[in-house]
């Protein structure tokens, strides 16, 4: 059997960006203002392609479309978007791409039991800032070395026991036991997961409505973890500093009943795999992950866009009978 092409991405990539438009309107969410001369789903799509392409930068971009002007009419665009253009839209992507996301997540287990929601696994990887590192002291007097060029200000430096020390930005990241994308947040890399966690909590909870949360200890805070409980999801984390008093003795007890400790065992190959999808949609192979783009702005659309097309990817692979975890196909597709 063929492998799925161009012409099988795009619609799927149209269709699920319209159905998502429609819950928008019935979920209540504010009526788009004057229509884009480019739509965002064509954006997208377009924005995927050069991700996919490797050409990030965005004069790049405009000459790519000049030299395939068949593309940009497939896209539905009579003109080709100015530089400044693209490089405004791509920035402006972030909010929307997340909230698609968060769609699809919700529309996809209609499709395949293996997208379900049930159990979720939370965890944050860090991916090292374009250019060279901002050393801390540097950094917090505002100094910038004389012969320090093309640095990227916006990245922190955060600490993870696999990369060591990092300047960069942190992917913060909601997945099934499947690596199956649900929410995603970048942010930069000092933003401490449990300050996410908290603000990922409505539409985890209230959208995507899991048995379960499994993640590491860093996620632990007995207020939210009874919260949580009151909601009807087990935010399980391995508490290793929360073992005093009569919550924390129940708590472990329940994290050690075989369903729960199952779970817990799930979560390094659940979303390591999908971190690792990531940086293959981004093509960065080091140790550290190295990003194509800097800016908090490029940053985000950059890592959000890497998870919808790994949704899209599984999505497909799906669909054709494909292995899940694949996104070369998609990759070969699309380039």
């Amino acid at each position: 059997m063929d492998n799925p092409t161009l012409t099988d991405y795009v619609p799927l990539m149209y269709t699920l960006f319209d159905l998502f438009m429609q819950w928008r309107i019935q979920v209540g969410s504010p009526k788009p203002g004057k229509p884009f001369t480019y739509t965002e789903k064509a954006m997208i799509v377009f924005f995927t392609m050069m991700q996919l392409r490797r050409i990030f930068r965005f004069k790049a971009q405009r000459r790519w479309l000049q030299a395939h002007r068949k593309m940009a009419s497939l896209l539905g665009w009579v003109t080709i978007p100015h530089r400044t253009t693209l490089s405004r839209r791509y920035k402006a992507l972030y909010a929307t791409i997340c909230r698609f996301v968060l769609f699809i997540a919700q529309y996809a287990p209609d499709l395949d039991a293996r997208f379900s929601p049930q159990h979720l696994i939370e965890d944050k990887s860090l991916f090292k800032a374009l250019g060279p590192v901002w050393h801390q002291s540097d950094r917090k007097a505002g100094r910038i070395p004389d012969k320090l060029r093309n640095l990227d200000t916006d990245a922190t430096w955060s600490k993870s026991g696999y990369h060591g020390w990092v300047y960069g930005y942190g992917l913060h990241m909601t997945c099934n036991e499947d690596a199956f994308p649900a929410v995603v947040q970048v942010e930069t890399g000092a933003v401490s997961e449990s300050a996410v966690i908290e603000q990922k909590a409505d539409p985890i909870i209230g959208q995507l409505a899991p048995d379960t949360v499994a993640a590491d200890n860093s996620y632990t805070k007995a207020m939210r973890i009874r919260h949580w409980a009151k909601k009807g999801i087990a935010l399980l984390t391995p508490a290793h500093k929360w073992v005093k008093g009569r919550y924390a003795t129940a708590y472990h007890r329940f994290i050690q009943e075989p369903d729960m400790a199952e779970r817990l065992r799930k979560r390094r190959t659940s979303v390591e795999p999908l971190f690792d999808l990531v940086a293959k949609v981004l093509g960065t192979t080091a140790r550290q992950k190295q990003l194509p783009v800097q800016g908090i702005k490029n940053v985000r659309t950059c890592l959000a866009l890497a998870i919808l097309t790994v949704q899209i990817a599984m999505i497909v692979n799906s669909i054709w009978g494909l292995p899940l975890r694949n996104v070369s196909v998609m990759t070969a597709a699309l380039t």
